[in-house]
């Protein structure tokens, strides 16, 4: 399974961030499967964002839901992330992800800088 971000890397205060994540060698529909957006700002940890599973439905980190919306595409087989009024604190590396029974696989991740 491989997964790879495309997107804008760099985005101005206030507005919102659009990635998208192309899967291949899995469908983002098949059982089990589920999918995330994880980031990693400079300095710091691993942070999730949200997640949405093969059947659709979403789930959101408390500290960001307010501001992210995460779809799908199942034609294309992706799924993205939408980060609205962005701020300097948003700027990391933006990476999707996925997991089922047998493993986790990761994208190479994008950097999205956040400044005017």
């Amino acid at each position: 399974v491989q997964l790879l971000e495309s997107g804008p890397g760099l985005v101005k205060p206030s507005q919102r961030l659009s990635l998208a994540c192309t899967v291949s060698g899995a469908s983002i529909t098949t059982n089990s499967y589920v999918w995330r957006w994880i980031r990693q700002a400079p300095g710091k940890g691993l942070e999730w964002i949200g997640s949405i599973g093969y059947g659709g439905d979403t789930y959101y980190s408390p500290s960001l839901e307010s501001r992210t919306t995460i779809a799908r595409d199942t034609s294309k087989n992706q799924f993205s992330l939408q980060l609205s009024d962005v701020s300097p604190k948003d700027t990391a590396v933006y990476y999707c992800a996925g997991a089922d029974t047998i493993g986790a696989y990761w994208g190479q991740g994008t950097q999205v800088t956040v400044s005017s």
